[in-house]
């Protein structure tokens, strides 16, 4: 059957370098993989636009986002106004083909009347509003948790808009609990995030440092390194890395004042890709308890040990696979504990079972396509 499929992406989805674009570019490349023809649309405004796109998809459309004063005293939330395309539209009706929607940021359409006879598929990545709440109350500065307050305010009420879509596919189990008591005659499926799972890269033995990873700029982790640079990480440990995108300058000065804490700014894909191998030890905390972390699918699948606060697992299926410290003493004699062990064949054997029979690629990829099938035979028979 020839499946045609529409993606809105939130931004341009290559380099897969950080959280929310990891998901939408392993889905995309495993569906295309899986001989389904998809129509990409991105937003454009960090990122350029990308060959790589254009060689795995049937089509690849870019919309510029829309900044300004205009779209911030908006009422409806800014992620989503900066994101309205009369052009995107325009393409979205050329034809009849499912939608997917990711991430609450490209959910302006469902509600448009042109559309309400076409399949709608609602990507969750955050309850966004409680993302924001928390943005909010880690932020700095007037201006910025100012922002982060309305933009929540915002977003509670266009989470109203998803009562048009006709199928949600949720990252965790919480979530899903959270939108099906808000939305009870929905269909509401978890699917966990799609993710980079080309091989067995774990590595046996032991490592010499312990590894936080993650966008620096985001408040969220920016508080987490500092939690772990203040709070945790004892002068008498071993080497603690924290690597990532655009440090905040204040993590930066923390660091230089500890001699077993570097900062690696903005590496390279495959310099990431080395230290999360290399790392004895990934250690991840979270207080914002929503969403799956995509930095812990990408430490477990090609890393060693890993050592998180509960928030980090809540709602996943991953708390077996890690060590659990929802303390800064807990976190630290864990950490001290594990650097004792030697990571073993038969420990990567145990974690690639448990991880591929809940998150694996094709696994996921087979659901989604029985959807669309599914989709497509019921118009076909309809016509």
């Amino acid at each position: 059957m020839d499946l045609h499929l529409h993606i809105i992406a939130f931004d341009i989805p290559y380099p897969p370098d950080y959280g929310g674009v990891i998901d939408v570019y392993y889905k995309i490349k495993t569906l295309c993989e899986a001989g389904i023809k998809i129509h990409l649309h991105c937003f454009e405004y960090n990122r350029k636009p990308e060959k790589k796109l254009e060689e795995l998809c049937f089509s690849v459309n870019y919309y510029p986002r829309k900044s300004g004063i205009k779209t911030h005293l908006s009422l409806k939330p800014y992620i989503v106004g900066s994101r309205i395309s009369a052009e995107l539209e325009k393409n979205l009706l050329k034809d009849r083909y499912p939608i997917l929607f990711e991430g609450l940021h490209t959910c302006h359409p469902l509600k448009d009347s042109r559309f309400a006879k076409r399949y709608k598929i609602y990507r969750e990545s955050n309850i966004e509003h409680q993302y924001y709440f928390h943005l909010f109350k880690a932020g700095k500065g007037l201006k910025n948790k100012l922002f982060f307050f309305i933009e929540s305010l915002r977003l509670k009420r266009f989470q109203q808009y998803l009562r048009h879509a006709d199928l949600m596919l949720v990252v965790s189990e919480e979530d899903r609990k959270y939108l099906k008591k808000k939305f009870p005659s929905k269909r509401i499926e978890y699917m966990p995030s799609f993710h980079k799972e080309d091989g067995i890269f774990m590595k046996e033995g032991s490592g010499r440092f312990a590894l936080y990873h993650g966008k620096l700029s985001v408040p969220e982790n920016a508080q987490a390194a500092k939690y772990l640079i203040e709070k945790v990480w004892d002068p008498s440990m071993p080497e603690l890395v924290i690597a990532g995108q655009n440090p905040d300058p204040m993590i930066s000065a923390m660091a230089r004042r500890r001699k077993n804490i570097r900062i690696i700014a903005n590496p390279s894909e495959e310099k990431m890709f080395d230290l999360i191998r290399d790392a004895h030890l990934h250690i991840m905390v979270t207080f914002q308890p929503t969403g799956l972390k995509l930095k812990l699918l990408n430490a477990l699948y090609n890393g060693r040990f890993c050592l998180v606060n509960e928030a980090m697992v809540t709602g996943t299926q991953l708390s077996s696979l890690c060590l659990i410290g929802n303390s800064p003493e807990e976190l630290r004699e864990k950490a001290m504990s594990c650097f004792e062990e030697k990571f073993t064949e038969e420990m990567i054997q145990a974690r690639l079972i448990h991880l591929n029979a809940t998150y694996s690629n094709k696994k996921n990829c087979k659901e989604l396509q029985d959807v669309l099938i599914l989709h497509y035979e019921k118009n076909i028979s309809t016509r």
